[in-house]
């Protein structure tokens, strides 16, 4: 009787340790998660018209390979299935299909381009997989109330937009703007901003809207139709493609307005090299990544790590191209909060960790962070104006945002 009882008291206080101990935290995975690997699917342009940013699902899959090779992230290897969708948001619907039902990943990761996200952000929240640190600033990435499966990650487009209307009607109150933008709501929602920050002038001083189709083999006729409005102020909302035509032309039908390019077409090495270097002479965008070929950034431990990143997994990547440091930036972003959702890799804490961030990446700018609540799903929303002077992006001015 004595033994059985003993025998009790032991299995009882054991499974009490079990039950008590932080130790003995029961691990939670969904889908795409498990003991030795966590699955992450992304859908980038690696072919069409926005091919140019191809290299940040490449440059992602390189920073995967760096934090694999290191331990990978909790003692688990990082799979990146990432697919093309040529930037077709029909293609992209596929894909995400693909990747949720067939591939079975945890989450979608940095989906590129305001179209293509917007094709597959019902579904994404209708299965609850989380559609995360998507590569566009789209303003309704940050709506948690009806969409809480969706995060964007850099600044808003209409906050950008309101940085160059401020900046406009600071040095320029009687502009006569022309504006070019891209007919989806990528170019929209900038031109919201921009109309927005101007208030009540936007009527009277944006003289000229033109669109470009994606598919637009050019933008050379736009470009000479813009010029002809006499306005002194342009707004380029263009992807890379476009925006180094607008710049090359621009140039060569000597139009010479105060040039305001969005910010998503800054890259050095994809738009201001094939465009001519001297053609994009004080040209002003605005960002809040340090360019890799801004010299101040060169003596830096941060852009000597980067560099020995880039060399090592990502030696087919462009030094010069800023969307390398896009991919890096946004791949530790995304690490960080596999890190901090430790053994709980379900879908609804990983959603839970990416709305508490407050992080310092080496990258970003002085002055600029991640950080996000419940309720402010804008990962990033400080900026600066910076003015190509020729050779490098030079940041002027203060920092912009909250």
């Amino acid at each position: 009787m004595t033994m059985n009882r003993l025998r009790r008291g032991i299995v009882a206080g054991v499974a009490a340790g079990l039950l008590a101990g932080p130790a003995f935290a029961q691990k939670k995975y969904d889908t795409g998660a498990n003991d030795k690997e966590i699955v992450i699917g992304g859908i980038s342009p690696y072919s069409g018209p926005a091919s140019a940013y191809g290299t940040i699902g490449k440059g992602i899959g390189a920073y995967f390979d760096k934090v694999n090779a290191e331990g990978g992230v909790n003692g688990r290897k990082l799979k990146w299935v990432s697919y093309d969708d040529g930037y077709n948001p029909a293609k992209t619907v596929e894909m995400a299909r693909k990747l949720v039902e067939q591939d079975e990943v945890l989450l979608i990761f940095n989906v590129l381009g305001t179209p293509p996200n917007s094709a597959i952000h019902k579904y994404l929240n209708q299965k609850k997989v989380p559609q995360l640190f998507n590569a566009t600033g789209a303003t309704k990435w940050g709506d948690p109330k009806n969409f809480p499966w969706t995060m964007g990650w850099q600044p808003s487009y209409q906050s950008e937009g309101r940085i160059y209307a401020q900046h406009v009607l600071e040095t320029k109150p009687n502009a006569k703007v022309a504006v070019l933008y891209q007919n989806d709501d990528y170019g929209k929602d900038y031109l919201k901003g921009f109309e927005d920050g101007l208030g009540d002038k936007a009527k009277t001083m944006i003289i000229k809207k033109i669109t470009y189709e994606v598919t637009d083999p050019t933008i050379d006729s736009q470009l000479v139709e813009l010029k002809s409005s006499g306005a002194d102020v342009f707004f380029n909302i263009t992807t890379p493609k476009f925006a180094a035509q607008a710049i090359k032309k621009a140039a060569d039908i000597g139009w010479k307005p105060v040039h305001y390019l969005n910010g998503v077409s800054s890259s050095v090495g994809s738009v201001i090299m094939p465009a001519g270097p001297q053609n994009a002479v004080d040209v002003i965008t605005a960002y809040y990544l340090k360019d890799p070929t801004d010299s101040q950034w060169q003596a830096t431990q941060e852009y000597k790590d980067w560099l020995a990143w880039m060399q090592k997994h990502h030696p087919s990547g462009d030094l010069k191209d800023a969307n390398n440091v896009f991919a890096y930036t946004v791949a530790q972003t995304m690490v960080e909060v596999l890190k901090r959702a430790g053994d709980n890799l379900t879908r609804e804490n990983i959603m839970k960790v990416s709305a508490n961030l407050d992080l310092t990446l080496p990258m970003l700018l002085p002055g600029v962070n991640v950080k996000t609540s419940p309720e402010d799903f804008f990962p990033i929303e400080r900026q600066q104006l910076q003015r190509w002077d020729g050779k490098q992006w030079v940041r002027f001015g203060k920092i912009y945002g909250p």
